[in-house]
C-alpha cells in the first residue's frame, strides 16, 4: 500500500488469465461474461483476476485506489465479484470525506469505472461482528493494479 511493501491482513493471489489457466474454471466463465457486458465500454478485455480471501472479520484491506499502472493516469474499470459472507465495502472521495458503506453479499457484482480509482478510495474494514469467510475476485484490464 502507498508505495511500500507490507504484510496484508488477508490471503491474496494474482492471475494473468492471458498466459495462465485460472485456478478454477468458473473464473474463465466470469471473465468471458464480464467482457461481453463491459468490454465495449471499457474498450479492452479484462485480463487479470486478483483473489482475496478474508478468513473472518479481522481480515481487511486499508483505504486505497487501484493506482498502480494505468489506473493512476487513465480511466479504467475494475469488476469485483463477492462470494461468501457479507462484508462492508467502503468508498470515499480521495483525500478523505464522508464514506459510503455498501454491504456486498454472496454473488454481488460491484463495478468501479471511469476516474473512480483516481478520485475515490475504497476499503474493506475490519469488523468485530461475527462473520464467515469471503472471497473477493477483482477482474482488471492489462496494467491496472
Amino acid at each position: 500500500m502507498y508505495d511500500r511493501v507490507v504484510d496484508v491482513p488477508r490471503l491474496v493471489s494474482f492471475h494473468d488469465l492471458t498466459i495462465e489457466d485460472p485456478p478454477h474454471p468458473q473464473l474463465a466463465r466470469m471473465r468471458r461474461r464480464l467482457n461481453d457486458i463491459y468490454g465495449g465500454e471499457l474498450g479492452e478485455p479484462f485480463t487479470t483476476a486478483g483473489l482475496c480471501y478474508y478468513r473472518d472479520g479481522s481480515d481487511s484491506v486499508a483505504w486505497h485506489g487501484d493506482t498502480i499502472g494505468r489506473g493512476s493516469t487513465e480511466d479504467t474499470m475494475v469488476a469485483i465479484v463477492s462470494l461468501g459472507a457479507t462484508r462492508v465495502f467502503a468508498l470515499r472521495p480521495r483525500g478523505r470525506g464522508p464514506s459510503l458503506r455498501l454491504p456486498l453479499a454472496h454473488g454481488d457484482l460491484l463495478v468501479m469505472g471511469g476516474s473512480c480509482q483516481r478520485t475515490f478510495e475504497h476499503a474493506v474494514p475490519k469488523t468485530s461482528a461475527p462473520t464467515g469467510p469471503r472471497v473477493s475476485i477483482q477482474f482488471r484490464p492489462r496494467d491496472v493494479r
